[in-house]
């Protein structure tokens, strides 16, 4: 009880702290975009119609601007030539979360249900903390040119690139944009970034899929953009547990990804989308001294549903062999590949499945809204298991409100909840408490 009153008090201080001092405020449209700064670089004296150079300008950041989870708000600052050829835009957050665990700690500064540890001892039982790392800054750059038409360039960072609480800062994305191509570094194709809902935890449901990668990739639209259809060739990360007969090497051959999707609603607010993952990856066999491979491929149902003004469904479901990479609950842990248990002469790609489905209700549409969803991964059994207390089963359960107190001041709270259950059926779980403070510029 002492507790809920110390969250109780520490949320109605912040409250109190950042509503505005005078009785009456401008509510911003979502679809309303104006930038706080908007330069012009002189021409020689030649004279330009600002007015309609200003809308132009802003109609390339409007449409070229990416909805979807942990993407950037549209720039504040843009910087634009004379005949509109070349344009430039800046834009950031400063986020700060702070959170309070208990029954149960995990070693993550983000809430992963497949680092709770098995045992609670007097060392994970409560934990607060405050982080700043997920702040953010990001550079965009629009070339109108003759024969490509209009390019996109754009670059962010965050400071998670060390340790926790370490502020090294972290290139997320750098990429081109033309003719439907994207070169550079990039959300993974596989992830369907419409399909997930807001949350104050970085990770997001364990079902989810959101990773960095470099890539090539090319999508197209047609039918009045009400379909989508989207083919790319990615960096490959293989993690395995290769025993004393096989080992890691460097591998030769992109992940190849592609999707199908159909839009449909007002603005094509709503859809779902159909994607499949194929992985060639290279082993060693160290017993008959040469290399080999083992296919890994994973499909994927995802969407998200404008049931009305008030109401936002999203959901995926992935199924899959050997595809850590793309379930966020599983990402970087040696299961894409394993020895048989059976018989470690042999390699095996191991089977896993997740599912999120979740709801958001708009109360104030763009200023004010409750969300919560179940989110569960699942690392089957392939001919028997590694070890008794091997990761099997993952839950992930949030709850949460967003409060848009204007354009670019956010507060949020957040309560999740987090199991999980080893292939013994040893289970262990965790809660976290999560406050947000988001100011963008």
């Amino acid at each position: 009880m002492k507790r809920l009153r110390l969250i109780s008090l520490l949320f109605a201080f912040t409250v109190a702290g950042t509503l505005p001092t005078k009785a009456q405020t401008t509510v911003v449209e979502s679809d309303e975009y104006t930038p706080s700064v908007f330069i012009i670089a002189r021409d020689g004296g030649h004279k330009h119609n600002h007015e309609t150079l200003r809308l132009r300008v802003v109609d390339d950041y409007r449409e070229t601007t990416r909805k979807g989870f942990r993407q950037s708000h549209k720039p504040h600052y843009i910087f634009a030539s004379p005949d509109n050829k070349f344009s430039f835009a800046l834009g950031g957050s400063v986020t700060l979360r702070t959170s309070y665990d208990f029954d149960g700690v995990m070693g993550n500064i983000d809430f992963v249900p497949f680092d709770i540890p098995a045992k609670k001892g007097f060392a994970n039982r409560q934990r607060i903390m405050m982080d700043a790392s997920t702040s953010r800054f990001f550079m965009q750059a629009i070339i109108h040119s003759g024969c490509l038409g209009r390019i996109k360039i754009y670059s962010d960072i965050d400071f998670r690139g060390g340790e926790a609480f370490s502020y090294i800062p972290r290139l997320r994305s750098a990429y081109i944009q033309f003719c439907g191509f994207t070169v550079g570094r990039d959300v993974s194709t596989f992830c369907d970034l419409g399909a997930a809902p807001r949350t104050i935890d970085f990770e997001g449901p364990n079902a989810y899929n959101f990773e960095f990668t470099e890539m090539i990739r090319y999508e197209y639209s047609f039918l009045r953009n009400h379909m989508k259809v989207g083919i790319a060739a990615e960096v490959p990360k293989v993690n395995g547990t290769y025993g004393e007969h096989f080992a890691p090497i460097y591998q030769r051959v992109p992940d190849g990804i592609a999707y199908i999707q159909y839009a449909w609603g007002e603005h094509q607010s709503s859809h779902l989308r159909v994607s499949g993952v194929i992985r060639d990856m290279y082993l060693h066999n160290v017993s008959a001294k040469k290399n080999t491979t083992e296919v890994g491929w994973g499909v994927q149902l995802s969407g998200h549903i404008s049931a009305s003004r008030w109401v936002d469904i999203f959901m995926n479901g992935v199924y899959g062999k050997g595809i850590t990479p793309y379930i966020q609950d599983l990402t970087g842990e040696p299961y894409d590949v394993a020895y048989n248990p059976e018989n470690p002469m042999h390699i095996q790609t191991m089977p896993m499945w997740g599912w999120q489905a979740a709801a958001q209700i708009n109360i104030m549409p763009g200023r004010f809204w409750v969300a919560g969803g179940y989110s569960e991964v699942c690392l089957e059994k392939e001919n028997g298991y590694l070890a008794k207390n091997e990761y099997h089963k993952g839950q992930y359960i949030f709850g949460n409100a967003f409060f848009n107190m204007n354009r670019d001041f956010t507060l949020a709270l957040e309560y999740l909840y987090g199991s999980r259950k080893n292939m013994d059926n040893e289970k262990a779980s965790a809660n976290r408490l999560s406050l947000m403070l988001q100011y963008n510029f």
